[in-house]
């Protein structure tokens, strides 16, 4: 897996300070996608275990909240299987941060309906992931003033709810 940032202290993807990794490798191609040079799959540098001991250490801060993944698209699924290792660490050494992920596919129908049945890792990288922010950007739909994602189509998903109730519900701020 490659990816194309590291964020040490971000507060536009998701509640309070973040780390925020940015992998390389999108197949949605959204109009006017605001990191479209990351559709590449080999953009940016390999995702090494160096990589993951810097994350862990920015995450290693009081002030730090979470963790959050953005693209690219990390639920490819050749980026689920290069996060995986990441995450496992995450929620291993920090359990009270949380974990944003941002795809451009839909909770219920592209996640829950098929991933999850298709490869082996989407349930796993399921279960480290607190809160989903779903859907594809569309341009026509963008909106300024929404928190946390850029069109109103897309939704923000409380994860473990919607494993425990089997369907989509969103998250409350």
């Amino acid at each position: 897996m490659h990816y194309a940032d590291i964020k040490k202290a971000d507060i536009a993807n998701g509640e309070g300070v973040r780390v925020s990794v940015f992998v390389s490798g999108c197949t949605h191609h959204c109009k006017n996608c605001f990191n479209s040079e990351a559709w590449d799959f080999n953009y940016g540098k390999e995702f090494t275990e160096e990589e993951v001991e810097k994350v862990m250490k920015e995450l290693d801060h009081p002030y730090v909240s979470g963790l959050s993944l953005l693209g690219g698209e990390p639920l490819e699924h050749s980026n689920q299987k290069g996060l995986l290792p990441l995450l496992r660490k995450v929620k291993e050494k920090f359990p009270e941060k949380n974990v944003w992920c941002y795809t451009g596919y839909t909770f219920d129908k592209d996640i829950m309906e098929d991933m999850c049945h298709k490869w082996e890792e989407t349930p796993e990288v399921l279960s480290y992931l607190d809160v989903v922010v779903d859907g594809k950007f569309e341009e026509e739909k963008k909106d300024l003033k929404l928190r946390f994602r850029g069109s109103s189509n897309q939704r923000i998903i409380d994860v473990k709810k919607s494993l425990k109730e089997k369907k989509a519900v969103l998250f409350e701020f």
